[in-house]
């Protein structure tokens, strides 16, 4: 679906999902509230609501709050035109009691749901009450009251976690929602930050609850975040759309999410502002060998190597992930940076960064070379010379081998450990050193030992002079 332009915005390609993600200040609310003024009660448009990003109040009925939008109705859109309303779950309770009664007309005007006993009222209310963990609703006289789920003590909702008061507000107002569309219109939820407040997991549950109001046709939610949580538990959806803002963006082109968003979201889970992204960054590398070389490296380091290593399933797939990376980063995050590394194979040229990402190649012809250096060897109880001698002696006895050529061809660039093409004997090298270690587990051991020790000696044979200066004094920050 395409919107027309709406003060001189511009959306298109929207589906059921939308989600539109930047940084604080870059004009997600301006952007909602400038569709809720042009689209509210247009005849081309069914229901259109906005919903405002800091919600304050709280779920106690004020009978005043009845009055106030039975006597205007267009109070309670008008009050949430603002970035915080201090009685937003006042009117969320006056909204429940409107829930019961929309569900109630609609059991009365369908035969069927008449007929089907397990339609009730209590329907809605166990959709709010899958979404939480410690305490449920219960139906009341004045709406609903609160009780523990350990012992249905009832408490006061003043009492509970403001995780638990979002989600029983922001559920009630998408459920009202859902029961207010206009069938044959476009219908439009506009959520602003409904991740306030929210945990990554109760925003996974809160997904789940959009997924079910969205299921009911000509309907569509458009959601303003600066959470990739919310994005990762709705990234699954095919109907799933989103779109990154900047400052003054005013043209929106809303897109699926492809292979590379699924590979990297689930690493800015985190939600943004905790920094939990920025003290340990993305290290993008080609294969699941190398991520299981980092991650070793990071396990091993004792927390003095801090970074967050993903395959991209290919050298191929490198560029489009460091892509999509740089695009969460800069829409999302303040000061982040994050990394990706790739094999030398044989080129001798620095590799241009595209900021915030610093990009990096080894300085060997591959990873599985990273084994030949002296720390590796170490790890292994053997050294260069050694190790060239079981070589030797390997080829002496294995004339027949699968592996001889590559071995020999080794051998015949006077054992150049850094730049030849060990890829097909890594394991043969490793067996003659008498190791059943994995290669990844070695190396990654050697890595960490040189950022434990700060120890960063360039000279032939070494650690840092395979891995190369650029990776070294970005990639191995130690405290």
């Amino acid at each position: 679906m395409d919107l027309p332009p709406l003060n001189g915005y511009i959306l298109q390609n929207l589906d059921r999902i939308n989600l539109v993600l930047g940084k604080n200040g870059c004009g997600k609310s301006s952007l909602l509230r400038s569709i809720d003024k042009c689209l509210f009660n247009k005849g081309t448009i069914g229901k259109v609501k906005y919903i405002t990003p800091e919600r304050g109040g709280n779920l106690i009925y004020d009978p005043g709050i009845d009055n106030t939008i039975s006597q205007n109705p267009t109070w309670l859109m008008d009050t949430r035109r603002t970035n915080r309303f201090d009685q937003f779950r006042q009117q969320s309770m006056a909204q429940y009691r409107n829930l019961e009664l929309l569900s109630l007309r609609e059991i009365e005007k369908d035969k069927k749901l008449r007929l089907d006993l397990d339609h009730t009222f209590d329907t809605y209310v166990d959709k709010i009450n899958m979404l939480l963990d410690s305490v449920e609703i219960i139906r009341a006289k004045s709406g609903f009251k609160i009780i523990l789920q350990t012992n249905g003590t009832e408490i006061s909702s003043d009492k509970i976690s403001s995780g638990e008061s979002e989600l029983i507000s922001l559920s009630i107002e998408c459920l009202v929602f859902q029961k207010e569309v206009v069938p044959n219109k476009p219908n439009l939820l506009l959520l602003d930050e409904p991740d306030m407040h929210l945990h990554p997991d109760l925003q996974y549950r809160f997904g789940i609850l959009l997924k079910s109001i969205c299921s009911i046709e000509n309907t569509y939610i458009l959601i303003a975040t600066h959470s990739t949580a919310l994005l990762s538990a709705l990234a699954e959806e095919s109907y799933t759309r989103f779109e990154f803002m900047t400052l003054g963006q005013k043209k929106f082109n809303f897109k699926t999410i492809r292979e590379a968003y699924n590979k990297i979201l689930p690493i800015f889970g985190a939600h943004p502002l905790s920094n939990v992204f920025n003290e340990k960054p993305l290290l993008l590398v080609e294969g699941e060998d190398e991520e299981r070389i980092w991650q070793q490296a990071v396990r091993t380091a004792n927390a003095k190597l801090k970074l967050y290593p993903c395959s991209v399933g290919g050298k191929a797939n490198l560029n489009e992930h460091e892509d999509e990376a740089v695009s969460i980063m800069k829409a999302v995050y303040e000061k982040a940076k994050a990394f990706s590394l790739r094999d030398g194979d044989g080129i001798d040229e620095d590799i241009s960064d595209k900021p915030p990402l610093v990009r990096a190649r080894l300085n060997c012809y591959s990873s599985e070379n990273l084994l030949l250096t002296d720390e590796a060897l170490a790890i292994i109880g053997s050294c260069w010379d050694s190790a060239r001698v079981g070589i030797e002696k390997w080829m002496q006895d294995n004339t027949s081998h699968p592996h001889f050529d590559a071995m020999r061809s080794f051998a015949q660039s006077s054992f150049d450990r850094r730049l030849s093409n060990i890829k097909t004997i890594r394991n043969d090298i490793l067996g003659i050193l008498g190791c059943d270690k994995p290669w990844e587990v070695v190396v990654g051991k050697a890595i960490a030992s040189i950022a434990e020790s700060n120890n960063h000696t360039y000279s032939e044979g070494k650690m840092a002079d395979f891995l190369g200066k650029k990776v070294v004094e970005n990639f191995l920050v130690t405290e």
